[in-house]
């Protein structure tokens, strides 16, 4: 008796965590993308590092990418402003900086392929305070 209720636990706190963590529920502050996921985090609103993170999905291969951040108000979206270019290693890529932001500005993080020919730039969602 003591075994099927311990399983009956087991399956439940299972069940409890597949529904606090649904599968393909995109994390505030990141975006999926075909290759992977990117991902920008830090304190929007106010002064802080603020770091940009690229993860590939399994068995895509090592790459070289670009990992930056564009802020925008309710006035102007900025250019982009870059981290830096960096390797994956174990299928994650990652760059910090230190970056201020006002109350009622809005952050999103961006990535470029240093290697394609068409400069694609992808992002995530804007990130607002």
């Amino acid at each position: 008796m003591r075994r099927a209720t311990a399983v009956r636990a087991t399956v439940l706190t299972l069940g409890a965590v597949f529904m606090l963590a649904p599968i393909g529920v995109t994390p505030k502050g990141c975006g999926d993308l075909s290759g992977g996921r990117l991902c920008i985090e830090g304190p929007v609103g106010g002064a802080g590092s603020f770091t940009t993170r690229y993860v590939l999905h399994p068995d895509r291969p090592e790459m070289a990418v670009r990992l930056g951040y564009q802020r925008k108000d309710d006035r102007i979206t900025a250019f982009p402003g870059w981290f830096g270019t960096r390797r994956t290693q174990r299928g994650v890529a990652e760059l910090t900086g230190t970056l201020d932001t006002e109350p009622g500005e809005c952050v999103r993080g961006v990535l470029v392929l240093p290697d394609d020919p068409r400069e694609r730039t992808f992002v995530t969602q804007w990130q607002c305070s």
